[in-house]
């Protein structure tokens, strides 16, 4: 192996901000192949193209007080913060691992130093539910902290994002996909989580063009057949292009806007080729003249609950069924013989795998 190959595998490695631990072992493996010159240039290299390594083991944390603390705000005595727990310094929860209660007041010093022992505490917690983020840029690693420390341990743990990163997904895509979602309270969405949602983007991608789902708010059942709900899906395809298979109900929107959303990383996976919809929205009377089962998912008659067949052109019906098998979390029928893959959603978004 030369050093031209060995200078392009650390430019690609500075590009994508990862290292995988077979690129680490193949890397480990050249070194040895290298003289003491080249091996300086390839360090230097990779230095100036801002490798994890080199930015040392917390490089992290400033760039992650700073997104906590604009969007955290500092109170020196206990408040209720919108969850109803009472909160207290920059939105800790506890003081030397005691919890906070009301009336608790503290200094400025003691608020920093919680921040900095908490900021730490979930990023020892991100880094063992998710391996790979010790290989991130610092940034990041600081954008996953910010977001941990919002919505707590236990959500990045069951998270979709997590599931998608241990799968080896981009994680620019995945972010630039993921973070977004998590702006809610009670359901709705609150402007405060949309705008830090949107920088901890901007600090994770450094402000890299992502492909994302519009925000079904952004949609209504108005909106044009031409109207995309992600890059490459419009609200038509759902639809067949068919007035009477026309979405009745908002929420029929939201959860096409969220299948869309994985069939644009299934497209991503096999190479950017076209996704076509053999089946969406089926309303009760269309539903019945194709024969589709009372119950069909593609009825969408719940909020959270419908369904789509697709296949993928050029690539084997199967193959994409046995990524989706992997990667899909809810509702999967084997419809693969049949020539279509079918995605669901159903009540209470149990894993399910059926034969179609």
């Amino acid at each position: 192996m030369t050093y031209a190959t060995v200078r392009a595998a650390a430019e690609h490695l500075a590009r994508v901000g990862t290292i995988t631990p077979h690129q680490l072992a193949a890397l480990t493996a050249l070194d040895q192949s290298l003289s003491d010159e080249q091996r300086q240039a390839f360090t230097e290299l990779w230095r100036a193209a801002g490798s994890p390594a080199a930015a040392g083991p917390d490089a992290w944390l400033a760039p992650a007080l700073k997104i906590i603390r604009k969007f955290e705000g500092c109170h020196l005595s206990v408040y209720r913060c919108p969850a109803g727990v009472w909160t207290i310094g920059w939105g800790s929860t506890t003081i030397n691992n005691k919890v906070v209660r009301e009336g608790d007041t503290i200094t400025q010093a003691q608020a920093d130093e919680q921040l900095t022992a908490d900021a730490q505490r979930f990023h020892s917690a991100i880094v063992r539910a998710i391996p790979r983020v010790a290989t991130l840029r610092p940034e990041q690693q600081a954008a996953l902290v910010s977001w941990t420390y919002n919505v707590g341990v236990g959500a990045m743990q069951d998270s979709t994002l997590r599931r998608r990163l241990l799968a080896g997904d981009n994680p620019n895509t995945v972010a630039g996909e993921e973070l977004p979602r998590w702006d809610k309270a009670d359901g709705k969405p609150l402007a405060g989580l949309t705008r830090r949602r949107a920088a901890e983007v901007r600090l994770f991608t450094g402000g890299a063009a992502i492909e994302t789902q519009q925000q079904p708010s952004k949609l209504s059942l108005a909106s044009p057949f031409a109207a995309r709900l992600t890059p490459h899906i419009r609200i038509g395809e759902f639809a067949l292009f068919q007035e009477a298979r026309r979405f009745d109900h908002q929420h029929q929107l939201d959860t096409a806007a969220e299948l869309a959303a994985f069939l644009e990383r299934c497209r991503t996976q096999f190479g950017g080729k076209p996704v076509v919809i053999t089946s969406g929205y089926r309303p009760p009377a269309v539903n019945r003249s194709v024969g589709g089962a009372s119950g069909s998912e593609h009825l969408y008659d719940a909020p959270g609950v419908g369904a789509v067949d697709f296949f993928i052109e050029g690539v084997s019906v199967q193959v994409v069924q046995d990524w989706c098998d992997q990667s899909w979390p809810h509702s999967l029928g084997y419809g693969a013989p049949k020539g279509f893959v079918h995605l669901g959603i159903r009540a209470g978004r149990p894993r399910v795998r059926w034969d179609y």
